[in-house]
Formats: C-alpha cells, sequence, structure tokens
C-alpha cells in the first residue's frame, strides 16, 4: 500500500514536472499547492534529492527541480526510494526479503507464491511508467503484452 509519504513525494514531482525548463520551486509553494505538510514534505524532498530524483538550489533563483526528464524518472524508483518493496509481504520482496515465522517450506507456499505474482504486476507497471507518464495519466505505459495475458485468462 502507497503511505502518505509516498503519495505526497508523488504530487510533489507532478508538481515540479509540471514547471517550464529551468524552473524551480521553493518547498513551501509546493507545500501550499499540494496541501501538504511543510516539515513532512522537507524530509520527502530530501530522500528523493539523496536518490537523483531532484536538484536543490539555495539562494534567489533556487528551490527544487528534478534532476533529469521527467521522462527519465520511473515511478517505481520513486516508491522504493520514500515506501520501500513492492512487495504486499516481506517474504514476496526482491530487495527486502524476509522469511516468515509461521512458514516451514516458503517455496512451497501459496501465499508467498500469489503475492510475489502480485509484486511482478505492480513492479511491471510502476518500473515501466515514467513521471511524464503519470502526469499525464498513465494510460500509455506500453504493457500490450499483459492486455494479451489478462484477455487469455478471462476468455
Amino acid at each position: 500500500m502507497l503511505t502518505k509519504k509516498g503519495k505526497y513525494g508523488l504530487k510533489a514531482l507532478v508538481d515540479l514536472a509540471r514547471l517550464g525548463p529551468g524552473e524551480t520551486a521553493f518547498i513551501n509553494d509546493i507545500a501550499l499547492r499540494n496541501n501538504i505538510p511543510k516539515k513532512f514534505l522537507d524530509t520527502i524532498l530530501l530522500e528523493l534529492r539523496n536518490a537523483g530524483v531532484l536538484r536543490s538550489k539555495k539562494g534567489p533563483g533556487g528551490g527544487y527541480s528534478l534532476s533529469r526528464p521527467a521522462s527519465e524518472i520511473r515511478i517505481g524508483h520513486v516508491i522504493r526510494t520514500l515506501d520501500g518493496p513492492l512487495a504486499p509481504i516481506r517474504c514476496a520482496s526482491r530487495t527486502a526479503y524476509e522469511a516468515c515465522d509461521d512458514c516451514s517450506d516458503p517455496e512451497r507456499c501459496q501465499v508467498r507464491r500469489s503475492m510475489t505474482e502480485v509484486r511482478d504486476a505492480i513492479a511491471e507497471i510502476l518500473d515501466n511508467m515514467s513521471l511524464e507518464q503519470f502526469v499525464a495519466g498513465g494510460s500509455d505505459i506500453g504493457l500490450p503484452e499483459r492486455e494479451d495475458r489478462r484477455a487469455s485468462q478471462i476468455g
């Protein structure tokens, strides 16, 4: 599940992606426009800057901006940066795997196998969606084979 931290981070990135070339925005302005607590946004933007998603500049003409074009920033990377693994449970995570206390055979566990499929589906969408597509509504993320698979499962 997306946390408030992740949601606020995405809202801030959408705000910054809508700026013109060379423009920057101050935290106060981003917070006001998006109804995000400023102190919380400070932490979020710092994490995104440290992850290479944003750049910041102090002084007159300063503020935050995207570190590269919105077409090169992946939503999956942003969410992992702010919220951690995409997997719904730890034992299905690729990056933060943790065995369950109550599981004697993780390889045969149906819950883990199913949640791994969920993780893969979420990652497939979010890792293929750019911030540019996200801002535009995420409508064209280029996953035709996924649609074909869904159609074959329904029919």
